[in-house]
C-alpha cells in the first residue's frame, strides 16, 4: 500500500497554535482560518519545491526533476517542518499568497535628495510586504554643512532618519504584513555621532528604528592606546575626541535606553565573501545579516533540541546527539532556502539582479540551544557549553557548505563566484555566497516550542507581551524541562513552582540541589562574559553574523557595558547588542511578578 504523503501530524502547544493562527495560517476573505497546520506545511513545501522547476536561475546543463524526484523534494521539505526540526519564518508568513519576499534587506542612501527620497519610496514597497530594512546614513553630510546647490545648511542624517520613521508610522504600517522595522547605522567617526546617540534616549523618537554605531579599527586602536580619533566626512576633519570619552557616552546611552547597538564594520568586511563586488556597511533590522546595498538574505533555523537522542543520559555528550539526522536536516534546509530565493518576488530590479543572479545569500541558523543544554545537563556558562557550540556550529557550517557546493555543481554557482572568497580558497563550486546566519527567531521559536536563537532562557517562568502582530495577547511560559527534571528528582510541588515563577530563577532556592541549579540557569544568572564568549563561539563558524542580546540585570553599571564592549571587540564579534533590564517601559520578556 502506498504511504499517504504529508500525513505526519504536527504536535503544537496551545501557545504555538495561537501563534500559527494569528500569524501564519491561510485565511479566508473574512479573516477566518482556512487551513490546518499540516496543510500549511504541505502548502509551503510544495511552493518552495517548485523552485526546482524554474530555469531562470539555473545553469544551461541543469535538468528539471522528474515528477517522482519533485515529490521526494516536497516530502523532505514537509518532513523537516512537520517534525519542527527546521522553520523559516518568511515562508510561513506568506499565508498562501505565493508572493514571497525575503526577511531582510539593505538599501543605499547617498548624500542627495534624489537618493534619500528614492530609497524611501523603495522602502515603502518592501516594508508593506513585511521586510525589515537596514541603511547606512554615514554618507549624508553633517548638520550645518553648506549645500552647494542651494547655499543653505544641511539638515544632517538624523533629520532623514526621522523622515523615514514618520513615513513608517503614517504610511508603511497601515495595511503592512507586519510592523515596519528599520536599522539605522552611523559610523563612529561621523561628525553627528553625538546627535545620533541622543536621538532615541527618551524612547519616543525613531520608534520604528533600531540604531547601531559602526565601529572601525581606527576607533578600537585609539581606545586601546587611550588616544583621540578623528570625526570626519568626505575627507574633511571636523574635530577629534578621546575614544574612551566617546565609548563612555555610548555606554551611558545603552544604560539608559538599551541603544545603540554596535556593528564592527571592518571586522565584517574582513570576512566579506564578495569584497570584489563592494563593502558591507549596514545590516538588517536585527544586526545578524550584513548585506551589500540592494541585497537580501533568506533565513531559517534548525531546532537543536530536536536532535538530542532520548534515553542516552549515561552516554558521552557527542553520542547523545543525532549527527546523521542533523546533517540531513541542514542539507535539506540549504536546498529549501536556496529555492526560496528562486520563488521569491524581489520587487526591485536591483534586488532581483544582486540576490537572484549575483550572490544568492542564505542563512541557516539555530534555535533551541538553551533547551539542548538543559537536556544534555550542561551549564550555559561553562567551557563545555562553549566547546559544544563550536562543535555543533562547525558541523552545520561544514555540511551546509557541502550542500551549497553540490547545488552549485548541479544548478550553477552564484553569479559573483569568480573572484569571491570561496573561489580564492580553491572551491570549484558554490551556490550561495553565504550559508549560515544566526537570527533571533522570535515567533518561529514559539511555534517550535523552544528558546530563541542561542539565547539562554530569560527566566524559568515569564510573560511574553508587546509582540509584533499579536495585539494585546499575553502568553505565560513555564519551563517544561525544569518541571520534568524536578518530577524526575521527586522535588516537584505546585507551591515550589509558584515561588519559582515569582523569582524567575533558581538562584535563591537552596532546597534544590546545586547540580540542578548550575544547569538550569537563566539570563541574569550568567555573567556578561559568558554571554559574549557564547556569541563568539557561534560566530567562529557563522558566515554572516550572530544576533544575540547581552542581557544585563537592572543593577548593571556603565562600566559593565564598557567591559562587555571591549571583550566583544577582542573576540572578533561582528555585532553587539546590550540590554539592561527595565531600561525601557515596554519590553517583550517580563517576569511574572
Amino acid at each position: 500500500m502506498t504511504k499517504k504523503r504529508f500525513s505526519k501530524q504536527v504536535n503544537l502547544t496551545d501557545n504555538a497554535n495561537l501563534i500559527a493562527e494569528k500569524r501564519y495560517l491561510k485565511l479566508e476573505a473574512d479573516g477566518s482560518v482556512k487551513e490546518s497546520v499540516n496543510e500549511m506545511f504541505t502548502r509551503v513545501a510544495r511552493f518552495i519545491a517548485s523552485g526546482d522547476l524554474d530555469l531562470s536561475d539555473k545553469s544551461e546543463s541543469y535538468k528539471k526533476p522528474s515528477q517522482s524526484e519533485l515529490e521526494e523534494i516536497e516530502d523532505s521539505f514537509y518532513e523537516i517542518q512537520a517534525n519542527l526540526e527546521f522553520l523559516s519564518g518568511m515562508s510561513l508568513l506568506d499565508r498562501g499568497k505565493q508572493d514571497l519576499v525575503a526577511a531582510c534587506y539593505v538599501l543605499p542612501i547617498k548624500d542627495s535628495i534624489e537618493s534619500i527620497y528614492g530609497t524611501l519610496a523603495n522602502a515603502v514597497v518592501l516594508h508593506r510586504r513585511g521586510a525589515g530594512i537596514g541603511y547606512d546614513f554615514s554618507e549624508i553630510r553633517p548638520e550645518g554643512d553648506i549645500v552647494n546647490t542651494t547655499g543653505r545648511e544641511a539638515s544632517g542624517p538624523i533629520s532623514f532618519m526621522k523622515l523615514y520613521d514618520y513615513s513608517s508610522e503614517v504610511i508603511m504600517n497601515r495595511g503592512a504584513v507586519r510592523h515596519a522595522g528599520h536599522m539605522g547605522i552611523l559610523r563612529i567617526d561621523h561628525p553627528d555621532v553625538r546627535k545620533f546617540l541622543s536621538a532615541k534616549q527618551d524612547n519616543t523618537q525613531l520608534t520604528n528604528f533600531n540604531i547601531s554605531i559602526a565601529i572601525t579599527d581606527e576607533f578600537i586602536d585609539a581606545l586601546e592606546k587611550n588616544t583621540e580619533y578623528e570625526l570626519k566626512h568626505e575627507g574633511k576633519v571636523y574635530g577629534k575626541i578621546l575614544a574612551k570619552e566617546m565609548l563612555t557616552e555610548i555606554a551611558e546611552s545603552i544604560h539608559k535606553s538599551g541603544e545603540p547597538g554596535f556593528i564592527f564594520v571592518d571586522e565584517i568586511n574582513r570576512h566579506n565573501p564578495t569584497l570584489h563586488v563592494g563593502l558591507m556597511t549596514s545590516t538588517n533590522q536585527c544586526g545578524e545579516q550584513p548585506l551589500l546595498p540592494y541585497e537580501a538574505c533568506n533565513l531559517g533555523s534548525v531546532v537543536l533540541n530536536k536532535f538530542v537522542i532520548k534515553g542516552t543520559d549515561n552516554k558521552k555528550t557527542h553520542d547523545r546527539i543525532d549527527w546523521d539526522r542533523l546533517e540531513y536536516v541542514v542539507k535539506t534546509a540549504v536546498h529549501f532556502l536556496d529555492n526560496t530565493i528562486t520563488v521569491s518576488r524581489h520587487l526591485l530590479p536591483e534586488i532581483e539582479k544582486l540576490v537572484k543572479h549575483g550572490n544568492r545569500k542564505i542563512g541557516v541558523g539555530v534555535m533551541g540551544w538553551a533547551d539542548m543544554l538543559y537536556e544534555l545537563n550542561i551549564p550555559y556558562n561553562s567551557q563545555e557549553a562553549l566547546d559544544l557550540a563550536e562543535q555543533i556550529m562547525g558541523f552545520i557550517k561544514e555540511k551546509g557548505h557541502e550542500k551549497s557546493q553540490e547545488l552549485g555543481k548541479l544548478k550553477g554557482d552564484f553569479g559573483n563566484f569568480k573572484g569571491s572568497k570561496w573561489h580564492k580558497e580553491g572551491y570549484t563550486n558554490m551556490r550561495n555566497a553565504t550559508v549560515t546566519t544566526i537570527a533571533p527567531t522570535g515567533t518561529t521559536s514559539l511555534l517550535a516550542n523552544c528558546n530563541g536563537g542561542i539565547e539562554p532562557f530569560f527566566a524559568l517562568a515569564y510573560i511574553r507581551k508587546n509582540m509584533e502582530t499579536m495585539g494585546d495577547t499575553e502568553m505565560i511560559y513555564v519551563n517544561e524541562l525544569l518541571e520534568q527534571k524536578l518530577k524526575d528528582e521527586w522535588l516537584y510541588d505546585k507551591e515550589l513552582m509558584r515561588n519559582i515563577a515569582e523569582k524567575g530563577t533558581l538562584s535563591s532556592f537552596n532546597q534544590i540541589p546545586e547540580r540542578i541549579r548550575k544547569v538550569y540557569v537563566c539570563s541574569f544568572d550568567i555573567e556578561p562574559e559568558w554571554h559574549i564568549r557564547m556569541q563568539a563561539a557561534f560566530q567562529k563558524f557563522t558566515d554572516n553574523a550572530v544576533s544575540k542580546t547581552i542581557n544585563l540585570p537592572e543593577s548593571a553599571s556603565t562600566e559593565d557595558i564598557i567591559s562587555a564592549f571591549k571583550l566583544a571587540a577582542k573576540l572578533g564579534l561582528k555585532g553587539l547588542t546590550i540590554y539592561r533590564d527595565k531600561s525601557r517601559d515596554q519590553q517583550v520578556l517580563n517576569l511574572t511578578k
